[in-house]
């Protein structure tokens, strides 16, 4: 099997020396940045046609506790506490009220469970307060509230309000610096970076196809450039394992071997992603 070529336009190739997280300097003009970049977000498109939201929720109130509740931790972790959380709290108001010593036992498998209990406290507080216990559909008021910064807003907005937005995470970050479509490790300038080379439509689908490569393919520290769908347009293609066999071996998820069963489903009930995840998520555990 030959391996992806890197072409000269796409900028340079990263040295063997180079950082796992370092940045690709690229000389291409913005015209080509542009096109290569909507390259790979088609064949990011084409891979995970099956690319969704992994925080799970069932209005606006539920994805904002949620997301803030995903700090450093992963969504799985986040999904099995929320179930236990809104069965308690269903709404911004009686979370508002809870018994904090309660609250921080619900929250403990999340990590920093004292310092997320009074976030969420405060959040909801600020809810009731401000806005009546309705979670707002507009950024400017959402990052006003205890605990929201952009990113959150922008998951919010994008998944329960259908406004496009671009949420920068850390795999996204890490994936929009590789792509060589930003050189900042600022969020809002990568943000603003990535914004330019999408039209506004694309934005949210956008976001969940990098964060899903990142999460299955494109890791933090071997990312599996072998097996990568957009080597061929990738500047940073060999910061990670080139060998396939080996880059194979690296992949997670429904992608790791032995999940073919569960990838074929994903493909041919993409619109049934959230749940098919749900459901094989449960078998696991």
């Amino acid at each position: 099997m030959a391996l992806p070529r890197v072409p000269k336009a796409g900028g340079v190739r990263a040295s063997a020396g180079q950082s796992a997280g370092m940045p690709v300097v690229s000389s291409e003009s913005v015209l080509a940045l542009k096109r290569r970049a909507r390259r790979i977000h088609r064949a990011l498109a084409d891979k995970y046609p099956y690319a969704h939201a992994e925080l799970d929720f069932r209005n606006p109130f539920e994805l904002l506790v949620a997301t803030v509740l995903s700090a450093q931790t992963t969504d799985v972790t986040v999904n099995q506490v929320t179930k236990v959380l809104f069965s308690r709290y269903p709404d911004a108001r009686s979370l508002a009220e809870a018994d904090p010593v309660e609250l921080e036992t619900i929250l403990k498998p999340t990590g920093f469970f004292r310092a997320k209990s009074r976030n969420v406290i405060s959040l909801c507080t600020r809810l009731v307060d401000d806005f009546n216990g309705v979670v707002p559909g507009r950024l400017e008021e959402l990052v006003t509230l205890p605990g929201v910064g952009r990113k959150t807003a922008n998951v919010v907005l994008a998944n329960a309000f259908g406004i496009p937005g671009i949420s920068v995470d850390t795999h996204f970050a890490r994936l929009a610096k590789r792509f060589g479509w930003t050189q900042s490790e600022d969020p809002v300038q990568i943000e603003q970076d990535v914004a330019a080379l999408f039209e506004r439509k694309d934005w949210t689908m956008l976001s969940h196809r990098v964060i899903f490569h990142g999460r299955r393919v494109c890791h933090a520290r071997k990312p599996a450039c072998g097996a990568c769908p957009v080597a061929t347009w990738c500047p940073s293609y060999g910061l990670g394992e080139t060998d396939p066999g080996k880059a194979a071996k690296l992949l997670k998820y429904e992608l790791s071997p032995g999940s073919e069963a569960l990838l074929e489903q994903l493909l041919k009930e993409s619109h049934r992603a959230a749940e098919i995840r749900m459901e094989s998520q449960k078998r696991s555990t």
